[in-house]
């Protein structure tokens, strides 16, 4: 049977089978056998906020830098609001990264890595 799919092309993962190691906990009968992370949803965030994230951290570190002795708020506090801004845009990041990749993943028209 030959079969015509682009080179690279795999089958699709189920979405029960689409986390890195598959389910790492034995089902207790109470949650849905159905119940699915929101990927897209999580996307969508992560796509929002890296950005707003990312400016803010700049914002933060320009007026940081910009502060004088005696400024209200004071420089320590400016700094500190650029490394949490700072902080969540990688996690921003690196989310849409997993989650774009298990969308590929699942759609079969990435890399698979069972």
């Amino acid at each position: 049977m030959n079969d015509r799919r682009p080179r690279g092309a795999t089958d699709p993962v189920p979405r029960e089978r689409s986390g890195a190691i598959g389910r790492r906990f034995p089902r207790t009968g109470t949650e849905p056998v159905t119940a699915r992370s929101p990927l897209r949803l999580r996307r969508l965030l992560s796509a929002v906020f890296l950005p707003l994230f990312a400016v803010g951290a700049a914002l933060f570190g320009v007026w940081a830098a910009d502060t004088g002795p005696g400024d209200s708020p004071g420089r320590d506090t400016l700094v500190a609001l650029a490394a949490v801004c700072a902080a969540l845009a990688l996690l921003a990041a690196a989310d849409l990264l997993a989650v774009s990749r298990r969308l590929r993943r699942e759609r079969g028209t990435g890399p698979s890595r069972r």
